[in-house]
């Protein structure tokens, strides 16, 4: 029987899919989904079930096996994309949890990570790439050592497992307890320059090495499946897998992906480019070759949209949003600073709230609506116009995500950055990314036939002067002074 098929396991922060692609046709043919639940214990704290999260992938797993009614051995492999920074420990002897999956949106860690010393601020950007934050892993793994006495108990016997979603999925799958290099450098204790864990900051943050997983490529064949007939053969974090799926593989080619928030990766080649207010990261390895990327993370985004409808009932279909926006001329004055888990590149304040600014009498819901989808766009800009220097910058955007499907948004994003905006034909860009690292790890792909591949559904193009996108622009820089005003207040 011929092997012509391809499996991601697309693990996202609020639901996960597996998706089938056929080699023979280059499309996806079946995909199964299923959410999962988030737990919010206390503010600011954001927890899911890594059992349940396990359960729900394996259920899709197992579902399109059977109702895409294909032979596990028409299965070349199969590979993992997944939210990154979210940390999950685990017992090495029996694969269980030993306490819920931390999120990446969880603050729970800011307050510690507001009194770093700055010596140890400056080792993490210098090696690592990161700005100090609770979005990533190593403040989420101390709090779990510190707080949680199974992981001591653990600890003591070498038996804990601790690292991101990927390395928890792959050893649930294979037994083998590896993360690729995306994954490892948003951890805030990878080195970047030489690919290893850091032992100055294992040490700092008090994180054993024998606890964390080994680190390969992104096409690496991890090895068989124990409950299946096929190999896992990639891994690669969410937002990388997208700049890869979207064909960004040339220096200086910048994707956006509208997700709960919004990530904006940007190829700079083998050569590491330093930014005071964006993130250096590796976009990806591929036979032990890195590419880096700077990266600018929007904590909400399409997030953001949802408390509209869930927390404001303001409208009723995702779908009408766009209209909305445009039945009205502009956003009559009203800014929204949507900063519900703090706020991201390239202002940095875990403290920040969410806040509407500019509201009177005559504001009504759709200019809230407007603001909400506006201030994505305005965000992907602050970052956008930080990453560009003397020998790079962004020439156009590729989009992708669920984000994307809002034609308001898009145009306003090219207006913002005053650039074409290319959306892309196919939306599943995160999925291919780990598909294309199978099909590379399993030598039916070359890098030339991905960039093949890449197809343009629609191209937005700047519909607005320079100098009304700076008056629209900096109003929004006022509403989000206020904030972080106010944020500064509250650290007090």
């Amino acid at each position: 029987m011929e092997k012509r098929y391809i499996i991601a396991l697309d693990e996202g922060t609020t639901s996960l899919r597996s998706i089938l692609y056929d080699t023979k046709t280059n499309e996806i043919v079946h995909t199964e989904q299923m959410p999962f639940k988030q737990f919010y214990p206390k503010t600011g704290w954001v927890e899911q079930d890594a059992t349940e999260i396990w359960n729900s992938q394996k259920k899709t797993l197992d579902d399109l096996l059977q109702n895409a009614k294909i032979s596990q051995n028409e299965i070349l492999g199969i590979g993992i994309t997944n939210q990154r920074e979210t940390v999950v420990a685990w017992d090495k002897t029996t694969g269980n949890p030993i306490y819920r999956a931390i999120v990446w949106q969880c603050r729970r860690t800011a307050k510690y990570i507001e009194s770093l010393p700055k010596n140890i601020v400056r080792k993490i950007k210098n090696k690592t790439g990161l700005i100090a934050d609770a979005y990533f892993s190593a403040s989420k793994m101390k709090w779990i050592i510190d707080n949680v006495p199974k992981a001591k108990e653990l600890l003591d016997k070498k038996q804990l497992c601790i690292g991101t979603i990927d390395s928890y999925l792959a050893f649930k799958l294979t037994g083998k307890f590896v993360t690729d290099t995306t994954n490892a450098s948003r951890t805030m204790l990878f080195n970047i320059d030489n690919l290893d864990w850091d032992s100055d900051l294992l040490n700092y943050f008090n994180i054993p090495r024998h606890a964390l997983a080994d680190v390969v490529s992104c096409n690496d064949v991890i090895g068989k499946c124990l409950d299946y007939n096929f190999e896992l053969c990639g891994i690669i974090g969410d937002q990388q897998a997208s700049l890869f799926g979207q064909a960004c593989l040339r220096k200086g080619m910048t994707k956006a992906t509208y997700g709960t928030g919004c990530f904006i990766l940007m190829n700079t080649g083998e050569e590491r480019v330093k930014s005071k207010t964006t993130l250096c990261t590796i976009g990806y390895t591929i036979n032990g070759r890195t590419i880096y990327a700077l990266e600018g993370s929007v904590f909400s985004a399409c997030n953001a949209i949802n408390w509209l409808k869930y927390n404001l009932n303001l409208y009723d279909d995702v779908r009408e949003t766009s209209d909305i926006c445009n039945s009205i001329p502009d956003n009559d004055g009203v800014y929204f600073v949507p900063a519900f888990t703090g706020l991201g590149a390239p202002y940095w304040d875990s403290f920040a709230k969410g806040s509407i600014t500019g509201m009177t009498l005559a504001t009504n819901k759709a200019h809230i609506i407007r603001a909400c989808i506006e201030s994505i766009a305005y965000n992907t800009y602050s970052i956008i116009r930080t990453m560009a220097d003397r020998t790079i910058s962004v020439k156009e955007l590729h989009v992708d995500g669920g984000g994307s499907k809002n034609e308001f948004l898009l145009q306003f994003q090219s207006n913002m950055i005053q650039r074409n905006v290319i959306k892309s034909y196919q939306v599943e860009s995160t999925a291919l990314g780990a598909i294309y690292m199978v099909a590379l790890a399993k030598k039916i792909m070359t890098m030339q036939d991905i960039t093949k591949l890449y197809k343009v559904k629609n191209i937005y193009k700047p519909a607005i002067t320079r100098y009304n996108r700076d008056n629209l622009f900096t109003k929004w820089e006022d509403a989000v002074a206020t904030t972080l005003y106010h944020a500064k207040r509250s650290k007090k």
